[in-house]
């Protein structure tokens, strides 16, 4: 399975912009920019859909966790927090930490305690962040 997203460019780093376009139109053009990534512009920015696609990921992870104990969340609350730091050699995602809080009926500290943790290792967009890049490089 794949999924596809594209983003165009126009400009220098400081004040050009670009659009991010997913193929289920979801994002169609969403605006993004240097305002939106290191201040507080309108629009998105790829730190952002990494924590959307991160929380999102997850509470689907936990969901089927619980379901293999045997149990069914009435709700699954997850923000992901991704920082974005200035290091030595860049700028860097150092990390992505999930706040969780959920509502589980019948479910034991022991329970949910394992089940989160199964679903934070488990998860593909947790994954994600070893995963092989690859590339196909075109100028013209």
């Amino acid at each position: 399975m794949q999924r596809k997203a594209s983003a165009v460019w126009n400009g220098d780093l400081m004040h050009g912009q670009g659009r991010i376009s997913t193929a289920s139109g979801v994002l169609d053009k969403t605006q993004y920019s240097f305002g939106t990534r290191f201040a507080d512009g309108k629009g998105t920015n790829p730190e952002e859909l990494i924590a959307a696609a991160h929380a999102g990921c997850f509470a689907m992870a936990l969901s089927a966790q619980l379901a293999g104990a045997g149990l069914t969340a009435d709700e699954i609350h997850t923000e992901a927090t991704v920082t974005l730091e200035k290091l030595e050699g860049g700028w860097t995602v150092t990390k992505s930490h999930l706040d969780v809080r959920a509502k589980i009926p019948g479910a034991t500290k022991e329970a949910f305690d394992k089940a989160a943790g199964d679903a934070k290792s488990g998860c593909p967009i947790s994954k994600l962040m070893k995963a092989e890049v690859t590339m196909n490089a075109v100028l013209g």
